[in-house]
């Protein structure tokens, strides 16, 4: 069953198979997946259209990140409204398995991991959870929740929104401490880079529906703890060989409409990393 057809029966009082509660709030639709004693709340993100990268006036804007075009997403999906924290990452692949710099409590995003590791993830989610499909957003898909119906660079006041370099104290902290977008997802901004599904693609001036972008990198969006505050906005893009680790990366589940690639990516350095400075 697809996210759409799952959203039009919880609109008729059928929550999905997976789901372990659900429910309406003033962010709109949820349904909770769980993993033992773990639970992580999914945003339901219906589908729409929104303007993708930033005009050429925004302050810090990267030539990638143009030219701002329309996106069409035709599809709804579901999309947890915090990045995968510790606690869920070890339910789900054991209580000895912990990748992450940043430890001491089950609340802190999971970090240091690679895209590869999160794939061994998503496998596992799906064998605990039969019928969620796991996946990661695709890069569209997060630039279109980032900004939750927003335009400007960033979804609220930097300071109120994200952990970044200025306010951090050059760590990770728990998820949701900071105020969410309007569609009720947090630290979309800051804390940990999220691993997107697919490559980086160049921007066109014409509409794109539902874009993938096929290639041997993979996109994170968001900035982290590490980044300074141009590089915390909802256009800022980066990508990486699906095999870097570094102690800012991180990833958000998502349920999609079978988006995941059929292949996995080859093992290239990539040339496009905009690395911050320690």
């Amino acid at each position: 069953m697809t996210p759409d057809e799952e959203r039009w029966r919880m609109g008729r009082g059928i929550p999905p198979n997976w789901a372990s509660a659900w429910g309406v709030d003033d962010f709109g639709v949820f349904a909770c997946v769980r993993v033992g004693e773990v639970v992580q709340r999914m945003r339901w993100i219906g589908p729409g259209w929104f303007m993708m990268g930033s005009p050429a006036s925004e302050e810090g804007r990267d030539s990638d990140e143009g030219p701002q075009h329309r996106v069409e997403l035709t599809q709804g999906f579901w999309l947890a409204d915090t990045p995968c924290t510790q606690a869920m990452w070890q339910a789900v692949m054991g209580s000895n398995n912990n990748p992450s710099r940043f430890t001491g409590s089950g609340k802190l995003p999971v970090e240091h991991v690679t895209w590869t590791d999160v794939q061994g993830f998503l496998a596992a989610l799906d064998g605990r959870v039969p019928g969620f499909a796991a996946d990661l957003p695709t890069e569209a898909q997060w630039e279109y929740a980032c900004r939750a119906g927003t335009t400007a660079a960033r979804y609220g006041n930097l300071d109120e929104i994200a952990w970044y370099s200025a306010n951090s104290g050059k760590k990770t902290h728990e998820v949701s401490l900071k105020k969410p977008n309007p569609w009720g997802l947090h630290d979309m901004l800051g804390n940990v880079w999220e691993w997107c599904a697919d490559d980086m693609r160049s921007y066109k001036a014409l509409t794109a529906t539902d874009p993938f972008e096929h290639g041997p990198r993979r996109v994170i969006r968001g900035g982290s703890w590490l980044y300074v505050a141009q590089d915390v906005r909802a256009a800022y893009r980066d990508a990486d060989d699906p095999g870097y680790r570094l102690d800012d990366r991180g990833f958000r589940l998502a349920r999609g409409q079978g988006l995941r690639q059929e292949n996995q990516p080859s093992q290239v350095k990539s040339s496009q990393d905009k690395r911050a400075n320690r």
